[in-house]
């Protein structure tokens, strides 16, 4: 018998000896050997690591029978009949879901499936996987069939033939004690945790050394559906399970194991029902094995959680009063749930393990990956069912809950989205009891006493939202899944017929009810400004909205009626406990606000669809009005506290309770908060006494005494500085409440686009940023259909803009005309604002609207909208508007705006005129026309009005009214007999302060009569101090009772308003009486919109039609004539109030004009620094126009602001910005620019860019020319030159310096590093980092240039030469040390030091003078460059120097020129002995074809002898042949590499062009030098033209030049020598290099004429395509998968950002590349980001997405993960900003990498 220790040979040869003996049947010795052997090899050995490893090996020759591994697992495979995917995938892996295939919300698929499937023009999304998942492909429980990838659609369990029984026979007899030795690993390896330490390390240790294990298990699941049944019998198998680990039997080991099981069973709480007798009654209760057994029973103390008793104490102990247990229903049930648990086979230990040790990866994994086995997805289902409680104790303990979290919804998301599955475990595990009563319990345990109310006697407990419970969303997995599984209609049904169950849900949900209290701070600012707000609004959108959103989407037929009625009813039973428990009567304790009334949102939701959907009667669901009163008390209180916190009065309590306010209406909120709050109190609004309803609001915003009709008044509630903004607020919000109809009859597609038009007046919005519907977890979802057409109907696009130099925008939607005209609605906007200034900004585009349309030019008033038609359910709410409180509320307000009362805003009168109009519209049909007699009496409050309809109580006279006033007041003192003297009138206008008529009292009195009407026995309920609150405090003068005389109708008050707005006497005129159509048809567009003034006229016309004695009365009204309003006595106090207010508004306009000023000389300077494209924009400053007679330019400085020369002692300096570039390195050959690798095909090669060929001729001329004649042959800068630009702004250098030092010492946090000299422009703002001094003297060389045609070249070779004898001798001395001079030395630091050592250092002798001229020369040359890349590579365009005003060159030339004179050249070597630069470009003629060679020659030749001969080009190059014949050049055959080089057939025509070629990049740099030097203009020309043009400009054509017909390029030269003899000289030394070095001299010949523009590379229309190939891609240096892949867009190479895999000396890669790359500079496209990240230098900025989706819309992050495609016009920006170096400039957020990207 082979030992443990056995030879791979001797395991084999066991192995297939032991399946040979077994499968033939009969002997039982062959078993018991096999189990002994596996008992040997399978011990838990100490070893770890190796003992592992032989185990396994052994188990990988017994299961496969002694056959080889491979080759058994390939026989498994064959017989998989995988109809379903199942791939199973952890965090941050990317996956797809597609909503038009989906079935469950929680569909998702791997990439390969979802590639494999057809889902274009679907709707779906890539997401990263936040928590893991499982691909859903083929399960068509989940989605739909069509969606399946190829792979998965063939059902093919037919096809697979039947397993051979004795393939898997070893394994049915070796897993069984392979998973046993699994669990024994997992039982010795547990620990209690001790109290203080963590025992993660513990947890680790065991998992690593099961690593092995775990991954062998899940290979195994990997051969496919044969080997998983197996799998899953093994696993399920009870049997099994007995024998092995019950801890019966002889082995010391297994008991061992079982006495540890035990023990980790008791400590985490859990019962092993041995112990307890009730195995009888488990049976009883489940009636299935697998489910809960009963165990502790409540009594005993143990406290639920099953934590130790003495926590318990301490938990009692601190001082939170005695949490109150909630006693739950049925003890027994529910004690089984949480403290028994049972295990009967492996899986079900296993899963408890698992728990145990917190879900690790390698587990979730396998269990998982075992789904797709149908058997065993229904056994594990019910075992984590049954495992719930104990998952929901560990989660609290855990001190990693987030992870956990991920891994429990890992795995329940696959078990419950399955609807099927979902039923049968509701049905035989109780599935929705044990979800609800984990979740009651995980709630008691931070439960703490509630303050509001009765503080002292409050029964009721509310969640305490600081715990970590809350704080860290602890309990989301728990209530995701129970959200999952209500989305199941069969699953909802059970839980909505369940009375048991619809008790303890709302038990729930009454812990959340007025959690988180805010009590308003009086005296000092709030010490700790807590941020748990965000912990409580959270944990009630998810615990309690999304439920009920879930159950709300199973109640809309008329079938589910009764669902609603169950729901209702037991929330209003739990809303009395509620009222009874914080002992509420009647009034609500003042400065306290809790925005969390989950009860009160359930009723208000489940009613609002029942009379929607389910067609149910209103009053059978409402209860008393009593219960209605109480109801609505606190909604009303939220509404009134929400304008108390907008008008500052919590500002003690600090910032947060904004936070709330804004929280409580944002988007992802305001459908499960203030919708119901509204709608709730529109409820009780219209049914109960009007009356009493509008006093209530008006009492609660506290502004009862400011409605009085006296001038001045005493408010014992509110500070005076708060009224306006409350009384704004209680109008607002009566508006609101009687216009808003979202519940109250609108369809759900209306609601949709109300919705829309809101969001989108307020602002143009992305179309991710409109609301998709009206609730994103109801149950109406419009499909997405729906949306785009409704989107469309209201909206237009705008695509995405780009402006040069402004922000990138972003596709966005903006309203339709027809939408502003007709359907803006204030209302609407109002409600749903999250800032104040939202609205704002709605009136504003409202504003420009109308202006621009031509419908209004004025200041417009919020237009007033016609209302959807009110459900008959809810006629109730009309009363409102019908009730004498609020007549006499109007008339107040209308008279206290007319007498120009304090306090009183726009915003009152707008409001109150909507109230007018909203009851005009909505009043009753019939209405009596008697006429009331309007010399009346004097009239007390009682009976200020007739009746209660507002069209005839508006005509009603109010002579006289009786207002109680202060004995100080000026009506008592001089008291004029009633109504006798105008006086009186006047002075009744301007003083006093009284009650109109008391609100109070008149609730107080209804409220009794209500309640005497209920019940007798409340009537003493009624408490008296209450009322005393609303008495005037006795410090109060005493009140007296004055008569005022008021004459007024609210007609009158209307049309004298009028008057008052138009600031004009008599200027209402009845528009009936031009015109009586307009009685007919009262809609008239001409009132829609407009002021003030069209509101009154608006209303006036609607009253005139409602009533004929309105219409007469307004014509008597108008016939007399008005009497002046009588001026205002204003009192010293009330002038000192009114100068200050002028005077403020003075400040304000004068600072407005400032700001408007300043703004528009900024932006003149803007648009100059900004505007790369455009070379002749304005420029504020000019660099002085030179004309011919000025002599010195005259320089402004932006920071002292003083003009003047810049002079040798004082120079003045330009801004400029320095920057290495690489730009002109990357020109390529091609036309076409380089595509970005998508494939392993496709590479890019560096070798054909400029800076590499330049690079390789440099070298190869070092190598055999002497250094110094090599420096002087080329220039550098292609790589890392050194551009130079400015925003044209000049200083003086000594005001920089003291600039500078400012900066310095500036504390504020710069986006620049002043150490490294950088600062922005004083004027502009353009960033910059040095000041390039500007010569004295003017700014153009006129003087030594005189017009081309005067000299002849030997002249002007001969000035040359004397220029550079003099060279040595040229004024500036370096003795005389200027400031200019040292000015000079510090920038060529600058600039030296700007770009990197190797760009610098080309000599072989370091630090030689040459280098440096070297270097100046390439500075010069580079800019030239680069000018001509940014006027496109040609100067066909003409006109000034790039943006010439801005251009600094003539300024660098100067400073070069300086520092030139200190180096002399190498006489020997002076080029100007030798050569014109012009002749020279001859020789790069490519003279390289045989057969013509010597016809060409002959040609030649004949010419030679005429008279002008050395203007012919064939006579020339006749010559050239024949020299360069007599040397080793064209001796070996080379036609075949000929071809290659000339394509066509050479004619006299194309050598020419070929000629011109070669000329034009020369005579481009040299006309672009010769106009910063000189001035001048380019006129501008066709391409072919461009030659010629140039070559005029240079004086290089002879006068005669006419037109470029005749024209051939050999007429510009004009030889100072003898030409053939010079040619000779130049061909011999050819010859002769080439006698040396054959092979060299062809390339140095050979030159590239023509470089295309440097250009970034191609990308490919759709991101999936980089995406798909990057973001698993390894990366070339560390070969891992990088965690930011980024790929460098200007060359193609891939990196990874921030990795610190590939740092080499403290440099990251990114920061590496970018130097190496673009000396500095490197664009970067994050690939899994989908935006691209510009360095520059030693700072970075994000500069957005090249990658729009279908709306023009960026996606960064893939947050969406919807399809994105190219913006090739963001791309060219993107281009363009590279080339023309103006990333500094543009992008405004930069911030330092420290290396570190």
């Amino acid at each position: 018998m082979a030992g443990a220790g056995a030879s791979g040979r001797e395991k084999r040869a066991t192995a297939a000896r032991l399946k040979a003996a077994l499968s033939s049947g009969g002997e039982s010795g062959a078993a018991a050997e096999l189990r002994a052997l596996l008992e040997r090899a399978l011990a838990p050995a100490p070893g770890g690591g190796e003992a592992a490893a032989e185990a396994l090996e052994w188990c990988r020759w017994l299961l496969s029978g002694g056959e080889p591994w491979e080759g058994f697992v390939q026989a498994v495979r064959a017989y998989d009949p995988a109809t379903l995917c199942g791939l199973v995938w952890t965090a941050n892996f990317v996956a797809y879901r597609c909503r038009t295939c989906g079935i469950s919300p929680c569909m998702s698929l791997c990439a390969e499936c979802f590639h494999q499937g057809e889902h274009a023009g679907h709707d779906y999304n890539m997401f990263w996987s936040q928590a893991g998942g499982a691909c859903d492909c083929g399960d068509g429980n989940v989605m739909r069939e069509a969606g399946f990838c190829k792979r998965h659609r063939m059902k093919s369990s037919s096809d697979v033939p039947c397993v051979p029984k004795d393939l898997l026979m070893m394994s049915e007899l070796v897993l069984p004690q392979f998973i046993f030795s699994l669990i024994q690993y997992l039982r010795e390896g547990y620990n209690e945790p001790a109290l203080d330490v963590p025992s993660e390390k513990d947890f680790h240790k065991v998992l690593q050394m099961l690593e092995p294990h775990v991954s062998f298990l899940e290979d195994l699941t990997k051969m496919g559906g044969a080997m998983r049944s197996v799998l899953t019998q093994v696993l399920t198998n009870q049997q099994f399970y007995k024998d092995l680990s019950s801890g019966i039997g002889e082995n010391a080991c297994t008991k061992k194991s079982h006495e540890k099981y035990l023990i980790a069973l008791k400590s985490s709480g859990l019962a092993f029902p041995e112990d307890k007798l009730a195995c009888v009654m488990q049976e009883q209760a489940s009636g299935t094995s697998t489910s809960a057994v009963q165990g502790v029973s409540g009594a005993t103390g143990t406290s639920a959680q099953g934590e130790t008793s003495d926590e318990e104490d301490q938990d009692g102990s601190q001082g939170v009063g005695k949490r109150k247990r909630v006693k739950l229903s049925s003890s027994t049930k529910d004690q089984s749930i949480m403290d028994v648990l049972k295990h009967k086979c492996f899986l079900e230990e296993l899963l408890f393990w698992t728990i145990k040790y917190e879900f690790p990866q390698k587990m979730v994994t396998f269990l998982l990956n075992m789904l797709p086995d149908q058997d065993y997805k229904i056994a594990f289902t019910k075992t984590f069912v049954q495992h719930y409680a104990f998952i929901m104790k560990t989660l609290k303990k855990s001190h990693e809950s987030d992870t956990m979290s991920n891994r429990i919804v890992h795995i329940s998301v696959q078990l419950f989205s399955n609807e099927e599955l979902a039923r049968q475990v509701t049905e035989e595990c109780q599935l929705l009891d044990i979800m609800v009563t984990v979740l009651l319990y995980m709630m008691e345990s931070c439960l703490i006493k509630s303050e509001l109310q009765d503080e002292e006697n409050s029964l009721h407990v509310v969640v305490n939202c600081g715990e970590a419970l809350l704080k860290n969303n602890t309990y989301w997995p728990l209530v995701s899944d129970f959200i999952n599984i209500l989305s199941h209609q069969s699953v909802a049904k059970k839980f909505l017929e369940d009375h048991g169950l619809l008790v303890t849900w709302m038990n729930f949900v009454s812990f959340f009810q007025g959690m988180n209290l805010n009590k308003r701070e009086l005296n000092k600012h709030v010490e700790f400004e807590s941020q748990t707000y965000y912990a409580a609004f959270a944990a009630e959108l998810e615990a309690c909205a999304q439920p009920m959103w879930g159950l709300l989407s199973h109640c809309k037929v008329r079938e589910t009626q009764e669902y609603t009625r169950n729901v209702v009813r037991y929330c209003l039973e739990a809303l009395q406990d509620w009222f009874d428990a914080i002992n509420f009567v009647d009034e609500p304790a003042p400065n306290q606000v809790t925005f969390h009334l989950p009860l009160h949102r359930y009723y208000a939701m489940f009613l609002s669809k029942a009379i929607k959907c389910q067609e149910l009667d209103l009053d059978s669901i409402l209860p008393d009005q009593e219960m209605l009163m109480k109801l609505m008390i606190h909604p009303l209180q939220i509404q009134a506290s929400l304008s108390e916190i907008h008008s500052n009065m919590w500002v003690r309590n600090g910032l947060q309770i904004k936070g709330q306010a804004m929280t409580y209406v944002q988007s992802h909120f305001c459908n499960s908060m203030i919708d119901p709050d509204i709608y709730l109190l529109q409820v009780c609004a219209s049914r109960l006494d009007p009356d009493y309803f509008i006093s209530s609001v008006f009492e609660r915003f506290r502004v009862v005494d400011l409605l009085t009709m006296a001038s001045q008044h005493q408010n014992t509630v509110l500070d005076a500085e708060h009224e306006r903004s409350m009384l704004e607020g209680a109008l607002t919000f009566l508006v609101i409440l009687l216009s808003l109809r979202l519940h109250l009859g609108m369809t759900d597609d209306e609601i949709l686009r109300a919705e829309m038009v809101a969001q989108l007046c307020m602002n143009d919005r992305t179309h991710n940023h409109i609301p998709e519907n009206p609730n994103p977890k109801s149950g109406i979802v419009p499909g997405s259909l729906s949306f785009e057409s409704m989107l469309s109907a209201v909206a237009d696009f705008k695509a995405p803009v780009f402006e040069p130099g402004g922000s990138m925008q972003q596709g966005m939607y903006t309203p339709k005309a027809d939408i502003w005209d007709k359907e803006f609605d204030p209302v609407m906007v109002i409600l749903r604002t999250v800032y104040r200034r939202d609205v704002q900004s709605a009136m504003d585009r409202y504003t420009a609207f109308l202006k621009q349309s031509g419908k209004f030019s004025g200041n417009p008033w919020p237009p007033y909208k016609k209302r959807t038609a009110l459900h008959p359910s809810y006629k109730g709410l009309m009363k409102l508007l019908h009730c004498k409180t609020l007549h006499i509320v109007l008339f107040t307000l209308l008279y206290k705006i007319l007498m120009d009362h304090q306090n009183l805003s726009e915003h009152v009168l707008c409001m109150v005129l909507y109230l007018i109009e909203l009851g005009l519209e909505d009043s009753p049909d019939h209405e009596s026309d008697e006429d009331d007699s309007a010399d009346g009496h004097e009239r007390c409050h009682d009976t200020w009005f007739p009746g209660s309809n507002l069209v005839s109580n508006m005509r009603h006279f109010i002579n006289y009214v009786r207002v109680r006033v202060p004995e100080t007041a000026p009506e008592v003192k001089r008291e004029p007999p009633a109504g006798t003297s105008s006086d009186g009138v006047a002075s009744s206008q301007n003083s006093g302060t009284a009650q109109v008529f008391s609100l109070v009292a008149e609730r107080r009195k209804k409220f009794q009569e209500i309640i005497n009407r209920n019940s007798s026995e409340a009537s003493q309920v009624v408490r008296p101090k209450t009322s005393m609150k609303w008495s005037a405090p006795g410090a109060t003068p005493q009140l007296t009772t004055v008569i005022l005389e008021v004459k007024e109708s609210i007609l009158s008050l209307l049309i004298k308003l009028h008057h008052k707005l138009s600031g004009k006497q008599n200027s209402y005129y009845p528009p009936w009486f031009d015109d009586m159509e307009v009685l007919i048809q009262p809609e008239i567009p001409k009132y829609f919109h407009g002021d003030g003034m069209t509101a009154v006229e608006r209303i006036l016309l609607k009253a005139a039609v409602q009533s004929r004695l309105n219409k007469r009365i307004i014509e008597e009204i108008c016939s007399k004539v008005t009497p002046p309003v009588p001026p205002k006595k204003i009192s010293p106090s009330e002038k000192k109030t009114l100068d200050k207010e002028e005077r403020r508004q003075k400040a304000r306009e004068r600072q407005q004009k400032l700001l408007a000023e300043f703004a528009s000389r900024q932006k003149s300077f803007m648009e100059t620094a900004m505007d790369v494209e455009s070379p002749d924009a304005d420029i504020a400053m000019e660099i002085a126009t030179s004309e011919q007679h000025v002599s010195e330019a005259v320089y402004d400085c932006v920071i002292c602001g003083q003009s003047g020369p810049s002079t040798e002692d004082r120079p003045t300096g330009l801004v400029v910005l320095l920057q290495a570039s690489s730009v002109l390195g990357q020109c390529r050959n091609s036309t076409e620019p380089k595509k970005l690798p998508t494939s392993e095909e496709e590479q890019i090669y560096p070798g054909d860019t400029c800076a590499a060929v330049h690079d390789v001729r440099f070298a190869t001329l070092q190598q055999f020319f002497k250094d110094s004649s090599c420096m002087q042959a080329v220039s550098i800068g292609w790589e890392g030159g050194v551009y130079i630009q400015t925003c044209g702004h000049t200083l003086h250098i000594d005001c920089h310096k003291s600039y500078m030092e400012s900066l310095r010492n500036d504390q504020v946090l710069q986006g620049f590093s002043v150490d490294k000299g950088e600062f922005t422009c004083p004027l502009c703002r353009q960033f910059a980092n040095s000041v390039l001094p500007c010569y004295p003297g003017n700014n153009v060389e006129r003087s030594l240039w005189q017009c081309h045609s005067n000299k002849n070249m030997q002249e002007l070779i001969k000035e040359v030469e004397e220029l550079q004898e003099q060279l040595g001798t040229f004024p500036v001395s370096i003795s005389s040390e200027t400031n200019l001079s040292k000015e000079m030395e510090s920038v060529m630091k600058d600039i030296k030091s700007t770009t990197q050592k190797k760009y610098t250092d080309y000599s072989k002798t370091p630090g030689s003078p040459d280098n440096d001229f070297l270097f100046m020369y390439s500075v010069a040359r580079t800019n030239l460059e680069l000018e001509l890349v940014h006027r496109g590579g040609n100067l066909c365009l003409g006109g000034a120097s790039t943006a010439g005003k801005r251009s600094c060159l003539n300024q660098l030339f100067h400073v070069l020129a300086m520092h030139m004179r200190l180096y002399s050249i190498d006489s020997a070597y002076n080029p100007w002995r030798k050569v014109t630069q012009l002749i020279y470009n001859f020789l790069k003629l490519k003279l390289y074809f045989n057969e013509e060679r010597m016809a060409w020659k002959n040609s030649g030749a004949l010419k030679k002898n005429t008279c002008n001969g050395e203007k012919s080009w064939e006579a020339l190059l006749s010559h050239v042949i024949t020299e360069l014949s007599k040397g080793k050049m064209f001796e070996e055959g080379e036609t075949e590499e000929l071809t290659v080089i000339s394509p066509s057939v050479w004619s006299p025509h194309s050598i020419a062009c070929y000629l011109q070629q070669f000329c034009l990049p020369f005579l481009r740099i040299t006309c672009l030098l010769q106009l910063h030097l000189f001035g001048g203009d380019l006129p501008s020309c066709q391409e072919d033209e461009e030659f010629a043009v140039l070559a005029n400009c240079l004086g290089l054509l002879p006068s005669s030049f006419q037109s470029p017909h005749q024209f051939t390029s050999a007429s510009c030269l004009d030889w100072p020598v003898p030409a053939f003899n010079i040619i000779s000289e130049w061909c011999l030394e050819l010859t002769s290099f080439a006698d040396r070095h054959a092979e060299q001299v062809k390339p140095l010949l050979i030159q590239e004429p023509k470089w295309d523009l440097p250009r970034l590379l191609q990308l490919p229309e759709n991101y999936n395509t980089i995406f798909q190939y990057y973001h698993r891609k390894t990366c070339t240096v560390c070969t891992k998968v990088p965690k930011d892949p980024a790929v460098c867009l200007v060359c193609g190479t891939f990196v990874c950002l921030k990795g610190l895999c590939c740092k080499q000396q403290s440099y990251c890669e990114c920061v590496l590349h970018s130097q190496n790359c673009g000396a500095g500079t490197g664009i970067f496209l994050l690939i899994n980001a989908s935006v691209i990240i510009i360095i520059r230098g030693h700072r970075f900025c994000l500069w957005g997405s090249v990658y729009l989706d279908a709306h023009g819309e960026e996606d960064r992050d893939l947050r969406r993960g919807k399809p994105l495609y190219i913006c090739k016009e963001r791309y060219k920006v993107l281009e363009q900003q590279w080339v023309s170096h103006t990333f500094d400039h543009i992008n405004k957020r930069w911030g330092p990498h420290y290396n570190g990207l």
